[in-house]
């Protein structure tokens, strides 16, 4: 799910070398973070956040099968 979430972000932004993606597992959920250049938040997030409930729609679908939870959080480069 990691590499999904990293291609999908490395797709939709300027900068392919900025996107970060890491995971934390705890027991039964999957915590995944995802950080980006600033300048490149708006495109991963989207107008009224369409494109970041999108890509969680699909982790969702994806983690219905392997029967775990998962979180994906958003940040930018600091």
């Amino acid at each position: 799910m990691v590499e999904l979430v990293e291609y999908i972000a490395k797709s939709l932004v300027d900068d392919p070398n900025s996107v970060n993606v890491t995971s934390k597992k705890e027991e039964d959920e999957l915590n995944i973070y995802l950080t980006v250049a600033e300048k490149d938040m708006g495109k991963v997030i989207g107008k009224q956040g369409r494109i970041a409930k999108a890509i969680r729609s699909i982790l969702k679908a994806t983690s219905l099968k392997e029967n775990i939870r998962v979180s994906l959080e958003i940040e930018e480069n600091k």
